[in-house]
């Protein structure tokens, strides 16, 4: 029974790392793109002079900019997670950032 139990325990982590990685960089790429076109504004406006542009919603842009960075921090930190494996090392989060350690 102690072992059904790990066994659940850690097909649990691989869940939730396959949606978070999975599904959820792909998401977030997908979200930030959404604000993106959201901070360039809505449809124009018609008024009696002309056509006038729409209104520009900054904090959606940041909020796209700030999901691209996740993502792209996210991609990076798999790329040196699979590289440092190559070269014999290990990616190490003991402090808040991550740090390349040699495998004992």
């Amino acid at each position: 029974m102690h072992n059904l139990v790990f066994a659940l325990e850690s097909a649990g982590k691989v869940l939730l790392t396959c949606l978070l990685l999975g599904a959820g960089l792909p998401a977030l790429f997908a979200l930030g793109i959404r604000a993106l076109a959201r901070g360039a504004g809505g449809e124009p406006q018609v008024l009696d002079s002309g056509v006038s542009a729409p209104a520009p919603r900054p904090a959606f842009t940041v909020a796209g900019y700030l999901c691209f960075t996740v993502v792209v921090l996210g991609v990076a930190l798999g790329i040196a997670f699979i590289v440092a494996s190559g070269f014999g090392k290990s990616l190490s989060f003991e402090h808040v950032y991550p740090v390349l350690t040699s495998k004992h």
